[in-house]
């Protein structure tokens, strides 16, 4: 039987690219001397798409393969894919969800332990031997406050059930009331950022989402307020951001996630009542394992005539025709 035509445009885990190897004729564009000659003569026959979150994946290339069926991201998020465009044209784009929500999920509340606790200050506080001479002053608390999770999907759901087990009082804003959840529903992002202590933002990234937590989101949480982001980073604007942590507009944020990675603003790394960490949400060999497998379950699944298993909202299965 003729293996289908795939296309790899990013690196991907050794385990993804072997198992589709022996399941498709692969090309890897990322390798590629010439990737214009490698377009021209391999684009036309290609009709399955594997790609990282780093690569983009536009109008541009996708336009480039005209027998293009389907595109196989790893991750959650997938604003790099011009999901929309796909889908118009009867493109199929799958993510891989599910799988990595209690991996982010407990890092969004180590994160946010980290950060109210100041327990990589206390860290650097003993090896740097300050504890000798003094205690390590005392730090705020997270049994006084109320989080607000923006963005109550799956992973919303999993670090609020978190928040419960350490008795916080949860709060959301989502554009829509979540099923099957009991805490209060914000309709209006800055009213919540109000009455909140903290914010956890877990909502995907693009457009719609772009600097959503801004100057008047960040003034309206207080000087009391910490900023935890395990989402994207376009969806908090971080110079407004740097503003409020070094004008004391709030108190502190746990940030995993930044705009222009791994480009972190010197002004960040040199705040000392920020806690910073290199992207790290899913990042452990388990999470990203089951994730890799899903990406080759999806185009498997494709390749064998059966229905993708996570295709995303704006590229369904079964597609539209083109």
């Amino acid at each position: 039987m003729t293996k289908p035509e795939l296309l790899i445009a990013s690196p991907m885990m050794p385990m993804i690219e072997e198992q589709l190897d022996r399941h498709f004729t692969v090309e890897r564009l990322y390798k590629a001397a010439d990737k214009e000659k490698l377009l021209s003569e391999f684009g036309p026959k290609v009709r399955a798409l594997a790609a990282t979150p780093g690569a983009k994946i536009d109008a541009a290339l996708m336009g480039r393969l005209p027998k293009l069926e389907i595109v196989g991201a790893f991750g959650v998020g997938y604003d790099s894919i011009d999901a929309k465009w796909a889908g118009e044209r009867g493109i199929v784009v799958t993510n891989t969800p599910d799988v990595l929500n209690e991996e982010v999920a407990d890092t969004a509340l180590g994160l946010l332990l980290a950060t109210v606790r100041q327990f990589p200050q206390a860290d650097r506080y003993v090896r740097e031997g300050k504890w000798k001479a003094k205690p390590f002053p005392l730090t705020v608390t997270l049994q006084d406050r109320t989080v607000g999770v923006v963005g109550m999907g799956r992973i919303g759901k999993a670090i609020a059930k978190r928040l419960e087990a350490f008795n916080v009082p949860v709060v959301y804003h989502s554009r829509n009331k979540a099923e099957g959840v009991s805490y209060r529903h914000y309709p209006d992002l800055k009213q919540m950022a109000k009455d909140a202590d903290a914010l956890i933002v877990i909502t995907p990234g693009g457009a719609a989402t772009r600097h959503m937590i801004n100057k008047e989101v960040l003034e309206a949480l207080g000087p009391n307020g910490i900023v935890i982001n395990v989402a994207r980073g376009s969806v908090i604007d971080e110079q407004a951001l740097i503003d409020a942590l070094r004008d004391k507009k709030i108190l502190s944020a746990g940030l995993d996630v930044f705009e222009d990675e791994p480009n972190v603003p010197q002004a960040l790394i040199e705040m000392d009542h920020v806690v910073l960490l290199p992207h790290v949400g899913s990042a452990s060999v388990h999470c990203r394992n089951l994730m890799g497998q899903l990406v080759v379950d999806n185009l498997v699944a494709w390749a064998n005539g059966k229905p993708p298993l996570t295709p995303v909202a704006e590229a369904p299965w079964p597609p539209k025709k083109k």
